[in-house]
């Protein structure tokens, strides 16, 4: 049977579930609030609410790992005293309830020497790997070849969300789920030596973009997009099917195709000079 892919209702994470069952969540970004102080805004650290947050969901669905999709950590290129602090209690506190598997982000960078490696923790590949029969990725670099012989992929990186404008100019925005296919033409013009004819390199899976886990990172409103304002390799590149992309809210509502999003009132593109309201929108990536 292939894998089952099911979001949390009103949460960014996913379980998936093959022959073991995985918790997926990316885009953490511990550490924030001390980027955020430098800035002039002050906030106590969230650490302890977002790990509450996983081990509740590890305590309900019983996962046999959790994978973190990358950007675990939030400051590049150093790292903060809050990420050296909050870290190794984040990781290794998971790490005493299941197996932890980080897929490193861009901001990940140093990670491996925050925690104990002799601990239930497994570093991969920022290219990604296959866990379980789904490929995952972080999504600032080109995936594996070996991801596109999965039936899925999973990546992050872009923080997707939606805004809604209305008829005065104000908006809000709303965290996304992002459901695509990749571009074929594109894939072959970077991955020149793959068969895609061959069904054990190319099975033309089924993408899932995930929304950022940390609340307090903004995102990249979908239906404001073009491929060009997109983040990464795969998505600047045109690489995912964009306009056919499936959009759904963190409660499971379906919004329908990215392309006919765009033109209903509330969500359609605004011009760049009638932007005025858009810094509404809370965080930065």
């Amino acid at each position: 049977m292939p894998p089952e892919i099911m979001p949390i209702i009103e949460e960014p994470a996913l379980i998936v579930t093959n022959n073991e069952t995985s918790l997926v969540v990316a885009d953490i970004h511990l550490g924030i609030e001390w980027d955020l102080y430098r800035s002039g805004i002050n906030l106590p650290s969230q650490m302890k609410g977002r790990l509450d947050r996983l081990l509740g969901h590890i305590q309900t669905n019983l996962p046999d790992r959790v994978i973190l999709l990358g950007d675990v950590k939030h400051n590049v290129p150093q790292i903060s005293w809050q990420e050296k602090d909050e870290i190794p209690c984040f990781l290794e506190t998971l790490a005493e309830y299941t197996h932890v598997d980080i897929f490193p982000g861009n901001h990940d960078g140093g990670i491996e020497l925050l925690f104990n490696r002799q601990k239930d923790i497994s570093m991969h590949s920022a290219r990604g790997e296959v866990l379980d029969g789904v490929g995952y990725f972080h999504g600032h670099t080109w995936p594996a070849p070996e991801l596109l012989a999965a039936s899925y992929v999973v990546t992050a990186h872009n923080h997707p969300t939606i805004r809604f404008t209305d008829s005065f100019g104000y908006s809000v925005v709303e965290p996304a789920w992002i459901k695509t296919k990749f571009n074929l033409e594109a894939l072959k013009v970077h991955f020149g030596n793959l068969d895609f004819e061959n069904p054990a390199q190319w099975a033309d899976p089924e993408l899932f973009v995930m929304p950022a886990f940390n609340e307090l990172c903004g995102g990249v409103p979908f239906n404001e997009s073009t491929q060009e304002d997109l983040l990464g390799p795969v998505f600047s590149s045109g690489g995912i099917e964009l306009e056919a992309s499936e959009v759904y809210m963190l409660d499971g509502t379906r919004l329908g195709l990215l392309r006919n999003i765009r033109k209903l009132k509330h969500t359609r593109v605004r011009s760049k000079t009638g932007s005025r309201k858009r810094n509404n929108s809370k965080g930065s990536m």
